[in-house]
């Protein structure tokens, strides 16, 4: 039989398939809330390990001359400090967890959005002295802004 003889046959249909309803509380449990990637640039060395290990090249060290403008947010360029800053992709991060372990800093860290906006400015009113700021202390790690 030559090449360009080869049959394809059409595999077989399924008819085994058992149709059932969620249960909405299953679904609570099973689906994970998207996870942000923070890195705290006042206390990173630069050494750029991050951007290297990313197996999909999703993190950035770009220079300041890239931002023309900032809307509702502070420019890092008005600071004669900051020589750059790190942009990361979150379309393209798997939150692999890589750069976590890499930086030799511990200044990466991953958390999760959960809740409004309004909810979460609720609680900042609520509660002013127990907000996560961010910055690096002894509850840094995986569990980025989790309190015990």
């Amino acid at each position: 039989m030559a090449e360009k003889d080869v049959w394809f046959e059409t595999p077989p249909i399924r008819d085994d398939y058992q149709l059932a309803a969620v249960d909405g509380s299953y679904l609570t449990a099973a689906v994970k809330p998207k996870q942000f990637l923070h890195i705290d640039q006042s206390e990173c060395i630069l050494c750029e390990g991050c951007v290297d290990i990313c197996p999909w090249k999703c993190i950035h060290y770009l220079s300041i001359d890239a931002i023309s403008e900032g809307v509702n947010v502070s420019n890092p360029g008005e600071k004669e400090e900051n020589q750059g800053f790190f942009l990361v992709d979150e379309d393209e991060c798997t939150r692999c967890a890589l750069c976590v372990d890499r930086c030799p800093t511990n200044v990466i860290t991953l958390g999760k959005f959960a809740g409004s906006l309004a909810e979460q400015a609720q609680e900042m009113a609520d509660a002013p002295w127990e907000v996560d700021t961010g910055q690096r202390d002894f509850k840094n790690g995986y569990l980025y802004g989790a309190r015990w």
